[in-house]
């Protein structure tokens, strides 16, 4: 479904170009998880980003390929990627209070991509999707929040709507990008069962980008390592997390709470 080819992406907003990706190389078949880890200014989000079709600064330079279903992302009509963006390719970010308008309702926000890419569905029928989407998210009582705003809902309310939004159109492929940083534990604990619960169902394959390799081993089939722009390590979950090559990627293991590490040993246990 999508393969990423020696991507490379070069700031030119300097006297010196910077580039910020290397060979940056995904493969990724319908309904499979893979993790995008590494610390801030690995290049995971950037990557991600790309694939997303979100990058097209001027200044901006990139090289390489993404093939979605054969089609090549970075050199297609910019028509035909944004037929695909919000439709068969969708993105979480991080902060749903950024993503979100705070002058609409959320119903209202909710519905936007199908505005966009089925404009001949009535009024009536767009609610009665965003209806179920918002009940299929676990949101309690879909219909007030429908009419709520966004400030009117908590940080994991907000979150579930925006996977509400992403997920309306029934895309092939969602990216996650560190949807979890902004909650508390808990709530972290319900959105990656959510989002398990939407691949497993309708056979969604979901990049989900984080820097918490505890959810990742918790939600991921296959994980990529980055630093410093380079994929320095990628496998199965099993082959990083027990017994990993790189030092890095030790490290960034080893940083792993010693609590975290307890419970899963239990579980598997």
């Amino acid at each position: 479904m999508l393969d990423v080819i020696d991507l490379n992406i070069e700031f030119h907003d300097h006297l010196i170009p910077e580039t910020v990706v290397y060979d940056f190389d995904l493969h990724m078949d319908p309904g499979d998880i893979v993790g995008l880890v590494g610390e801030s200014g690995s290049g995971k989000s950037m990557s991600a980003m790309a694939i997303a079709g979100l990058l097209s600064r001027r200044d901006m330079k990139k090289r390489g390929q993404i093939l979605f279903e054969g089609t090549d992302l970075l050199s297609c009509e910019r028509s035909h990627l944004r037929s695909l963006q919000g439709d068969e390719i969708s993105i979480v970010f991080q902060e749903p209070m950024t993503s979100l308008n705070p002058v609409y309702k959320i119903g209202w926000q909710v519905e936007e991509p199908l505005r966009i890419h089925y404009p001949e569905m009535s009024k009536e029928e767009r609610k009665q999707k965003a209806l179920k989407m918002l009940a299929d998210v676990d949101l309690d009582d879909p219909q007030r929040v429908y009419d709520c705003y966004p400030h009117q809902l908590s940080g994991g309310m907000r979150q579930r709507v925006m996977i509400a939004a992403a997920m309306i159109c029934g895309p092939k492929l969602l990216i996650a990008d560190e949807p979890t940083t902004a909650l508390d534990v808990t709530v972290q604990a319900q959105i990656v069962k959510l989002l398990k619960r939407i691949n497993r169902e309708k056979k969604t394959a979901i990049l989900f980008i984080s820097h918490d390799l505890s959810l990742v081993r918790q939600l991921c089939q296959r994980v990529v390592v980055m630093q410093g722009g380079n994929v320095v390590e990628s496998g199965t979950i099993e082959q990083i997390y027990e017994n990993p090559k790189e030092a890095y990627t030790q490290r960034l293991i080893a940083a792993i709470p010693k609590c975290e590490k307890k419970k899963r040993a239990v579980k598997e246990g």
